[in-house]
């Protein structure tokens, strides 16, 4: 028979069949001898393994003692640690002279432009202006880090520039980095950070001080006051609050 006689199969809804081998029946457990799962269920002689409910943890060894409590431990791993990118001055003057970066008080310095231009390789949780080479740095720049040092700061502000050290949690910073302006910027939670930030020593972003220095500089966001007038009332609470009479 020549193969244009050939009549293949209709193929309908009705013919369709799973691959071959495609399918496996349930493998059911427990249901007598003749099913070859039955009496202990594919678990084996009795044992711990085959008892249901709890099972060997990880690091488990038996009862013996385990390997993870025969070392000594020493040290500990501070959940507040921070890690700085450090920038010194005497890099930032190079990078000017470059024309990778420039300042201004419509634009300051930011992680964002430290990172793209390469000053910096990653911004860590923030970056810490350090006062290294303060010989050698001759220009007038608006910077806002996360931190700076004293020696930074004196230098900075002695060529008439300014230095104001802004909290960053990880999504601010992130946001930072990438440019993206569309969401409030978290403010510090910590006891320990709003009291830092507070200060005019360390030019913190929520003294009242520094923001009366910096008048109506562009780069002053009016959250920075806002927050500043809510923790100085919150500091003043206290004192507004009337005395109780004691009786005699």
């Amino acid at each position: 028979m020549s193969t244009s006689k050939l009549r293949l199969p209709r193929i309908s809804l009705g013919s369709l069949s799973p691959a071959k081998g495609s399918q496996h029946k349930q493998k059911r457990v427990g249901r007598g001898q003749g099913s070859g799962y039955g009496q202990t269920a594919g678990r084996g002689m009795n044992g711990q393994k085959s008892r249901s409910g709890a099972g060997i943890k990880p690091g488990f060894e038996g009862g013996q003692t385990p390997i993870t409590k025969l070392f000594p431990k020493k040290g500990f791993v501070n959940q507040n640690d921070k890690t700085w990118a450090p920038v010194n001055l005497d890099r930032i003057q190079h990078w000017i002279d470059q024309g990778r970066l420039t300042s201004s008080p419509e634009k300051p310095i930011t992680a964002r432009e430290l990172f793209l231009s390469g000053c910096i390789h990653d911004v860590h949780d923030g970056v810490k202006i350090l006062g290294d080479g303060a010989q050698f740095f001759h220009s007038k720049i608006y910077i806002t880090p996360s931190r700076a040092s004293k020696s930074a700061i004196k230098a900075i502000e002695a060529l008439g520039g300014q230095v104001v050290c802004k909290y960053y949690n990880p999504l601010a910073l992130r946001d930072c980095v990438k440019g993206r302006t569309d969401r409030t910027e978290a403010a510090p939670t910590r006891r320990q950070d709003i009291m830092w930030y507070n200060n005019y020593r360390n030019r913190g972003y929520l003294s009242p001080e520094l923001l009366r220095s910096l008048g109506d500089l562009p780069f002053v966001e009016d959250r920075w006051r806002s927050l500043a007038g809510q923790l100085s009332k919150w500091r003043k609470q206290d004192f507004d609050r009337p005395k109780k009479k004691t009786s005699s």
